[in-house]
């Protein structure tokens, strides 16, 4: 306990090294813990604090926490990380919320050959053709949590479906991964708009459009305050009832639902986690960090989990500095609160099961329901070219 307290304050951890250890393993924690994405930075340290809580105890090193602010901002990030690599001597990364951040540390953590667990940033092209060997990613990618939802609604019966999203990277990924298996289902999308990104405050224009489209359904991803705008206005405009929502979880994410209040309600999504998912992992994960924060585990939170555990598990596995950590990351497979995760090694991505869910009135706030858990896939390669890490 003495070691997962200093850890989670990032302060050094030599006061607490059991007389078993051997190794102490630094970690740098790279995330937004100011701005518009601080609540996200947050929920994934507090995620990955818990994990190193619950299963570092028995693991062959202590670990130590280099915390820096990304503040959302490429360069600022850029600093931050080559200060780890240079400075702190870190011997892992975890963390990075945005893709755009992602894009800008690629090339120095590829080059200096120290690995980097993702836990958010969703870009496709970070397990495609921008791959590295050092970069594992424990959260999602853009196009895996929206592609199994196209064959779910067609087999729902519905046929025609209008989409809508924030005309940016993510937006178009997400939305590019529900309309391929639509539309390879045999359904069809009679109309398609991308907003513009984090400027859009009246969606009245767009979901006119929808409206008289003839389509039986909306599709659309949105998330944080783009998303609680977006839903409190479909269901204010009248629409929910006569042509109902369905989208990314992002949208309707535990995070910040409550804040759309009934708005919300009925509205189904699909997404790589909710904290009802009925499952002894994910039972211990919600009261323990329930118990550590206060509050509702998000999906946020359960990347960081999973990235903290898959780190104790390539320790337990052996890896010891960064080569040989990257090669162990790699292999990593375990059920977690999502279910049975494991990573592809012709990516380095994420392969876990797709839940389907309707946000519902629970007892004084809003909660989830599970429809459906879709199978895991492994992503299309997508240019990636993967070669193992150089071993030790």
């Amino acid at each position: 306990m003495k070691r997962a307290i200093l850890a989670a304050l990032g302060l050094a951890t030599g006061l607490a090294v059991p007389a078993s250890a051997e190794e102490e393993i630094k970690v740098g924690l790279l995330l937004p813990f100011s701005g518009v994405y601080a609540a996200l930075g947050n929920d994934i340290e507090a995620g990955f604090t818990t994990a190193l809580e619950q299963f570092g105890a028995d693991a062959p090193a202590t670990f130590e926490i280099v915390r820096e602010d990304t503040e959302v901002k490429p360069p600022v990030a850029l600093g931050k990380a080559k200060k780890l690599i240079l400075q702190d001597k870190v011997d892992v990364m975890a963390g990075i919320v945005s893709s755009g951040v992602l894009g800008a540390v690629r090339d120095m953590v590829h080059g200096a050959g120290v690995p980097l667990i993702v836990a958010n940033a969703g870009n496709d092209d970070a397990t495609g053709t921008a791959c590295s060997p050092y970069i594992t990613r424990m959260s999602f990618s853009n196009g895996q949590v929206n592609r199994p939802m196209g064959q779910w609604m067609y087999d729902q019966g519905i046929r025609k479906v209008y989409t809508l999203a924030p005309d940016y990277a993510a937006g178009r990924q997400m939305i590019d991964g529900f309309v391929q298996t639509f539309t390879a289902a045999g359904g069809e999308i009679v109309g398609q708009d991308f907003t513009p990104f984090q400027k859009t405050q009246d969606f009245g224009p767009y979901m006119a459009q929808a409206k008289s489209s003839g389509a039986e359904a909306v599709f659309v991803f949105y998330a944080g305050g783009e998303a609680i705008s977006f839903v409190k206005q479909y269901d204010s405009f009248g629409l929910k009832a006569e042509l109902p929502l369905y989208g990314s979880g992002f949208l309707t994410s535990p995070l910040y639902v409550n804040a759309q209040g009934p708005a919300a309600e009925g509205v189904i999504t699909a997404l790589h986690y909710v904290p009802t998912i009925d499952s002894p992992a994910n039972a211990k994960f919600v009261a323990a960090f329930q118990a550590k924060t206060g509050r509702i585990p998000s999906e946020f939170a359960v990347h960081g989990y999973d990235a903290g555990r898959a780190l104790v598990e390539a320790v337990k596995a052996g890896a010891t500095d960064r080569e040989s950590l990257a090669n162990a990351l790699r292999q990593v497979r375990f059920d977690g609160p999502r279910g049975a995760l494991s990573i592809d090694p012709a990516t380095n991505n994420i392969v876990q099961p797709i839940y389907v869910y309707e946000t519902v009135a629970g007892e004084g706030s809003l909660t989830q329901k599970v429809l459906a858990q879709l199978p895991a896939e492994a992503d299309p390669v997508n240019g990636c070219e993967m070669a193992a890490p150089v071993s030790n």
